[in-house]
């Protein structure tokens, strides 16, 4: 477990003065996020006045634009819930194509779910990882969430969100990599399953709950890392690992921050509200015991220096595996059992009795 997460307190405790602090936090970020704002708009302007003004202004644009990534790393280094979930969705994060490329060799990618036809929203293959320090390498299925870099690749993509059979897919690929003895790595980054309703004529929350079935008894280690967007059940439905790992900035959630403002307040704009409220930010989940570890990202986010994003999840995942793979499959299956069965587990606490002729008071919510 992270560190990160062991001296976490205890869902729905509240932080000494954490109100306050939290309050202080997001207004501090949404004050950074308005001046980058309007620093991205005086760029935009002055670029405006070279272009139709035949103007050279570029002297003017490069201090502007060095202020405006001072302001985007300051940012990131303490983002707001809702900052954090614009990281997460950023387009120039890295890739499964990425992480595959620096975490496995010889990777060959496998098509269609043998029932429909091949769905180009998930990524699933079978590849080779080298482990550190010179340890035996080993075949493994590598299995994720693909997204696209320009609008023409995320159509082909269907914007990362799979219909029923790119679960099956992934499921196919899971019960070849447990009948060939390999362990799995899931990559995370979706908004969701696909909602559409052709998606629901072919039964996508059969799917979805096959492939969480699937991976609860599957006799193979897995690792899960959550890369960027972890959204709903399109995310949790690869997301049933020995090891969960997240990125510094990603987001997991039963929900959208706007999703959960339209239902809950029939205002999609309090969607910053949401974010926070929901805690869904990878220092909530740990010290929920929902992640196991926290990834780091590069000074700025992923997005920023993908190379170093890449490789520190390829290192948190060859150490996992290497972990995993020396125990027992028996035991490594009762110990995933339990690790989801503990989540959402809360503590009684002994209330004292009250003095003669007193009420005692009623448990505060969250103790």
């Amino acid at each position: 477990m992270s560190s990160q997460a062991s001296d976490a307190p205890l869902p729905g405790a509240p932080a000494p003065d954490g109100p306050p602090a939290a309050a202080a936090s997001t207004s501090a970020g949404d004050a950074l996020e308005r001046t980058l704002t309007e620093v991205e708009r005086e760029i935009r302007e002055l670029r405006k006045i070279t272009n139709e003004q035949r103007m050279d202004l570029n002297s003017q644009i490069a201090i502007l634009e060095v202020r405006a990534q001072e302001l985007r790393e300051a940012i990131a280094r303490d983002p707001s819930p809702w900052q954090t979930v614009q990281l997460a969705r950023h387009p120039e994060r890295p890739k499964i194509g990425d992480y595959i490329g620096a975490l496995a060799r010889d990777f060959v990618e496998l098509h269609g779910d043998r029932m429909h036809r091949d769905d180009p929203a998930i990524v699933a293959g079978l590849g080779w990882i080298d482990m550190p320090a010179g340890g035996a390498g080993t075949a493994a299925a590598l299995i994720g969430h693909a997204k696209g870099r320009d609008t023409r690749e995320n159509i082909a993509r269907n914007f990362a969100m799979p219909n029923p059979e790119g679960y099956r897919k992934a499921v196919r690929v899971m019960k070849l990599a447990e009948k060939l003895r390999c362990p799995v790595v899931t990559l995370i980054d979706t908004p969701g399953a696909y909602p559409g309703k052709e998606a629901e004529e072919r039964g996508q929350s059969e799917a979805i709950a096959r492939a969480l079935l699937e991976m609860a008894r599957l006799r193979t280690p897995i690792v899960a890392v959550i890369t960027g967007e972890g959204g709903s059940g399109g995310a949790l439905a690869i997301g049933i690992g020995d090891a969960v790992l997240m990125l510094e900035h990603a987001v997991y959630s039963v929900i959208s921050p706007e999703g959960c403002a339209a239902i809950l307040w029939r205002d999609g704009t309090r969607s910053r509200e949401a974010a926070a409220a929901l805690r869904i930010t990878a220092p909530d989940l740990a010290g929920f015991g929902i992640i196991d570890e926290i990834i780091p990202e590069p000074a700025g986010g992923a997005h920023a220096n993908r190379g170093a994003a890449v490789n520190a999840v390829a290192g948190a995942v060859r150490r996992h595996l290497g972990l995993l793979l020396d125990r027992p499959i028996e035991a490594l299956l009762e110990a995933r059992y339990e690790k989801f069965r503990r989540i959402g587990r809360v503590r009684e606490m002994e209330v004292p009795e009250a003095p003669a002729g007193h009420t005692a008071s009623p448990v505060a919510p969250g103790s």
